[in-house]
């Protein structure tokens, strides 16, 4: 049982006044932090996935031929035959007028007839997926496709580029989710020096209860109950801290949809995670008093 039953007459043994101490407010820091390092970690590790996901089977095909009119025409005549090849998913060839507006952003124009943009020598893209996990067999066929169809064009792996991004998004996740286990364990040890703490405070009112025949289970029951009480509300503060500010920033990412940041949700695995630690928090401050305090008074006796 996480918090014990105790009769009412046994409960006025201790001071029951709540949110007295510095526990439940440290508790609420190390569970407020633990939250939002949950949900970063979360977060960031669906991003990982997405990014992987989507970068896994995909390349670029990139023809610099000078002749814009033979560039489109090598482009249009690779999209034809990657498309009926049984290994591709799916073939796109970029518009022109999309590369355009692409760079307009870096030019500070979102005009796609800008003359400057115009000017380029912009090359000829095509977008091309594959079906199924034989990466290499798949990029071997597609070299000589690309050789036969358009002479000298590059082929660029997506995962070459992005690579990198993913696997540091991946080890951020990773230092995430150590940030919890660390705090999990610093709210551990504040819970088992409060347990002390509190023993030594006691200690007259726990020789009067073991000269008037309480037992150990009995004494622990009492001081588990009230340690744990006090836990639970600095959990509660800290999670209500948590949620708010949480649902703060999921409301103003709501209006990223570019880039790598529009990949990086909580979804429902991840919020249901989140409304679970507190609970196993409790448990395990609960526990942790109720061992340290058995482990106390055998020490006593």
């Amino acid at each position: 049982m996480i918090i014990p039953r105790v009769p009412a007459q046994h409960r006025r043994l201790l001071p029951d006044r709540r949110l007295s101490g510095p526990t439940p407010w440290v508790i609420a820091i190390l569970m407020l932090l633990t939250l939002l390092a949950a949900a970063a970690g979360v977060g960031l590790a669906r991003s990982a996935n997405a990014i992987g996901s989507a970068i896994a089977g995909r390349v670029t095909v990139q023809i610099v031929t000078a002749n814009p009119v033979v560039r489109a025409e090598q482009a249009a005549a690779l999209r034809r035959a990657a498309a009926a090849q049984p290994f591709v998913r799916t073939a796109r060839a970029v518009e022109q007028a999309e590369l355009r507006a692409t760079l307009g952003q870096w030019f500070g124009t979102t005009e796609g007839d800008d003359p400057v943009l115009r000017s380029l020598p912009l090359p000829a893209l095509v977008d091309i997926d594959f079906v199924g996990e034989n990466r290499a067999g798949h990029m071997a066929q597609l070299r000589a496709l690309v050789a036969r169809e358009a002479p000298g064009a590059r082929i660029i792996p997506h995962a070459e580029w992005l690579g990198p991004v993913a696997r540091l998004i991946r080890s951020l996740a990773w230092v995430a989710g150590g940030l919890v286990l660390l705090m999990t364990l610093a709210s551990a040890a504040v819970v088992i020096m409060t347990a002390r703490a509190a023993l030594g405070t006691h200690y007259a009112t726990i020789e009067m209860l073991h000269l008037i025949g309480a037992t150990d289970q009995q004494i622990t029951r009492l001081f588990q109950r009230r340690i744990a009480i006090d836990t639970a509300y600095g959990i509660a503060l800290g999670t209500v801290v948590a949620a708010a500010i949480l649902l703060l920033i999921g409301w103003q990412w709501s209006g990223v949809t570019s880039g790598l940041a529009e990949t990086a949700s909580l979804g429902p695995a991840g919020w249901a995670l989140l409304l679970a630690l507190p609970l196993l928090a409790i448990a395990l401050a609960a526990l942790t008093a109720r061992q340290t305090l058995l482990a106390a008074l055998k020490k006593i006796l």
